[in-house]
């Protein structure tokens, strides 16, 4: 199966992105510049192919485009971010996203981002936060109940998204922080916890039998190799003084066939 990565440019703006958690710090733009490259390079290496869009200098949170949308089989749901500076990143993603999947929209009273999201097969975790509403998580499950997926939701605290706080390594594996996210609403899954020096590490990205992470958590590198996981480090410092992390950067999906991908339109 051919994957697709949808990727976006490193606004000129950066400096004025939405910040929740941390601290503000001055971002370097040409060396995130140079990080996000790297990046995408990364997931080229990794054999998916990048459709990368051009930068939006008005929407200085426009890198991040796994907030803009959940990307399944059949359907791609356009969010509604939960921050109002970020809206008008999606109308972009939504044409890019047609050519590939029919598309469903979230209305105005439902706020979603699409780093509370995490899938694993036909389950779908769904973290109640800061930016996505329980009427997020309500149209969502509409949207996806033809589809036989299964939603789970998951309070959040302390953190920006789901994604901030667990990931999945695999099918039966979550790197996880309990103390972010209520840990009993993954039950039956392996939970690997994360060193208590890294708190803000759970967020990886795995590509095939690669994980993809942050280089500034070598304790969590540690971990997950000694699990038996092949680990690919890579610098986003610049990018995670905007709250960001290797997942947020990408959309990743599988081209379907034509007749396919049209299904549901």
């Amino acid at each position: 199966m051919h994957t697709i990565a949808i990727t976006r440019e490193v606004s000129s703006s950066i400096n004025d992105c939405e910040l929740s958690f941390h601290r503000r710090e001055p971002i370097n733009v040409a060396q995130a510049i140079t990080q996000h490259k790297a990046y995408e390079a990364c997931l080229a290496e990794l054999g998916i192919e990048i459709v990368s869009l051009p930068p939006q200098p008005a929407l200085p949170d426009a890198v991040f485009v796994e907030d803009t949308a959940v990307v399944l089989d059949e359907v791609a749901v356009i969010a509604n971010p939960g921050a109002a500076s970020r809206r008008g990143e999606v109308t972009s993603i939504a044409k890019a996203l047609a050519e590939y999947r029919p598309l469903r929209l979230l209305t105005e009273r439902a706020t979603l981002d699409g780093g509370d999201v995490l899938r694993i097969g036909r389950l779908l975790f769904v973290g109640v936060s800061q930016r996505t509403n329980h009427a997020g998580l309500n149209q969502l499950n509409e949207f996806l109940n033809p589809y036989d997926y299964r939603i789970q939701p998951v309070a959040v605290r302390g953190c920006l998204h789901l994604k901030s706080a667990c990931c999945g390594l695999d099918n039966n594996t979550i790197l996880i922080n309990r103390s972010w996210i209520d840990a009993e609403q993954f039950r039956g899954f392996d939970l690997l916890d994360l060193p208590k020096e890294e708190p803000a590490a759970a967020n990886v990205l795995p590509v095939g039998d690669v994980v993809i992470m942050p280089t500034c958590f070598p304790r969590t590198q540690a971990l997950l190799q000694e699990r038996g996981f092949r680990v690919r480090p890579i610098d986003v410092s610049e990018l995670q003084k905007a709250e960001a992390g290797v997942t947020c950067c990408s959309l990743i999906f599988d081209r379907l066939p034509a007749g396919l991908s049209r299904m549901g339109a």
